[in-house]
């Protein structure tokens, strides 16, 4: 057993022109992807997005919601007016993502290299917003999940899992973990409700967006396990579990965690390890719930009676999942397993004792922090204007003007990646999934990729009639290790095309 599986996080983040509150966030959202594409000599005419395979309405319990009834945000296959929509040498999809400029990080085997190439997305926002301001007003971007009026906006992580595993099962243990993750993995948010309207704080930004427990939308009626059945891959053997409930993190502990620790679950879900139904009565009510209480007192109610608070359900989670460990791996699990488990125990063992203590690990402690600071010099209730300002700006993508990225700078936050494996994720793909034939492809060979996707790179060689299609069906192939060779030694990319042809299809 093992929390190594493909996984990924996609990021949209919070978008400001300067000055002119009526701005259109979508062509600012453009004006973000083409200034950093111009930037990295990349031609958003030549290395657009292959939307070929995209099925946004097929919903996993077994039919297609029509395009008639669908609101516009879900039809995520249409082509982006705008036409930014570039995909990076890090594998990385960059595009707008209707009101929002979003970066979807390449497919990883594990939490560590989760977080590394989502910060790196960070590096790519702050290098836009860089760009951008020699040219006034610019923008500004944040990395957070609403603007504080009712709007919200998501850090979505997927999990490739086998297609055998019942949908049924997936819906009954995980929903309980979801309703309590957030105490770990919450970024916290001033003001309580969808539009913060009620003074206060809460544990999680997104919480307070969620209606349902189960369902296809994304940005309506949204549902605590999201329903879209779009693998991306095989899709007779895996299915690609897309969450929508998460925040995005600042702090490394918390990102690795949320990644991590459902990686985890999921493991156990797939073994049909979870005996016991931990089944929450008024799942999304207890999700707000827990979300507004940053004692950590508030009961949650399972469907069988039983009572407690959000970190005894965690710790019921974590004790299944360290035995599970114990038992699958003979009692010798894999490092980035036991780095997840070791930051899972630690983290509820400091929110135990008192939430201030994982002020390092957690980004709603970490940023409460800050804020009762400012409340306590100048005497501020929750529902001071000041303190939103505050809670903006520790969003902010700038390492000047990011008060996440200010404690990072004075060592007030555990960082677990380090910056220059950062840095290398900005222009390298790992080098473990389809990711790196994707990445290396588009670096080595600019001019000929036309377009890519998830699960295929199209190449429009000299010579050739038609366009040339490498189907990347499986997310373990086209690895450094299994055509690496191959692509280093081919000239061109017509010799690349004859190779990969005489050596067998790289991605199935």
């Amino acid at each position: 057993m093992t929390v190594r599986r493909v996984m990924g996080i996609e990021t949209e983040y919070g978008i400001v022109v300067p000055g002119n509150p009526a701005a259109n966030p979508m062509v600012a959202s453009g004006d973000v992807v083409t200034a950093y594409a111009a930037a990295r000599g990349i031609r958003p005419a030549r290395a657009v997005w292959d939307y070929a395979d995209e099925a946004p309405l097929r919903d996993a319990r077994g039919f297609d919601m029509g395009r008639g009834t669908a609101h516009p945000s879900q039809l995520t296959d249409v082509e982006d007016p705008t036409l930014a929509n570039v995909v990076l040498t890090n594998g990385a999809r960059l595009y707008v993502d209707h009101a929002h400029p979003e970066y979807s990080s390449p497919e990883v085997t594990t939490p560590r290299a989760a977080v590394t190439w989502d910060r790196a997305g960070e590096l790519v926002m702050r290098e836009a917003v860089a760009r951008l301001a020699t040219v006034p007003p610019g923008v500004n971007l944040y990395k957070n999940n609403t603007d504080g009026k009712g709007v919200s906006y998501g850090t979505h992580e997927n999990y490739l899992m086998a297609r055998s595993t019942p949908f049924a099962n997936i819906v009954r243990h995980l929903t309980p973990f979801f309703v309590v993750r957030q105490v770990m993995c919450g970024s916290g948010r001033v003001g309580i409700g969808v539009d913060s309207r009620t003074a206060g704080y809460q544990i999680a930004q997104r919480s307070d967006f969620f209606e349902v427990e189960v369902g296809l939308e994304t940005t309506l009626k949204r549902p605590l396990i999201n329903t879209r059945d779009e693998p991306h891959a095989v899709a007779d053997r895996y299915r690609r579990l897309h969450v929508i409930l998460g925040d995005a993190n600042h702090c490394d502990v918390a990102n690795l965690l949320k990644m991590g620790t459902t990686s985890v679950v999921l493991a156990m879900i797939e073994a049909e390890a979870i005996r016991d139904d931990l089944s929450v009565r008024r799942p999304v009510a207890t999700l707000h719930e827990v979300s507004h209480d940053t004692t950590l007192q508030a009961k949650v109610e399972l469907v069988d009676g039983r009572r407690m608070t959000a970190l005894e359900l965690l710790w019921e989670y974590h004790d299944r999942a360290a035995a599970f460990v114990e038992q699958q791996s003979g009692g010798e699990p894999d490092g980035d397993t036991v780095e997840v488990m070791h930051w899972w125990a630690t983290v509820l063992d400091k929110l135990g004792r008192d939430p201030m203590e994982a002020r390092r690990e957690v980004d709603w402690v970490a940023k409460l922090a800050v804020l009762e600071g400012y409340r306590e010099r100048d005497s501020l209730g929750w529902g001071d204007p000041r303190l939103k300002a505050v809670d903006l700006q520790w969003s902010d993508v700038r390492a000047d003007r990011g008060l996440a990225h200010r404690l990072v700078a004075t060592g007030r936050l555990e960082v677990l990646v380090d910056e220059a494996d950062v840095q290398r994720a900005v222009d390298e793909p790992p080098n473990d999934t389809r990711a790196w034939f994707r990445g290396t492809c588009l670096r080595r060979f600019p001019d000929d990729v036309v377009a890519a996707s998830w699960d295929s790179v199209i190449f429009d060689v000299a010579g050739q009639r038609t366009l040339q299609r490498v189907p990347m069906l499986e997310p373990l192939k086209g690895t450094e290790a299994g055509v690496g060779e191959i692509v280093r030694n081919a000239p061109d990319a017509a010799s690349l095309l004859r190779a990969l042809a005489a050596n067998g299809d790289p991605g199935h």
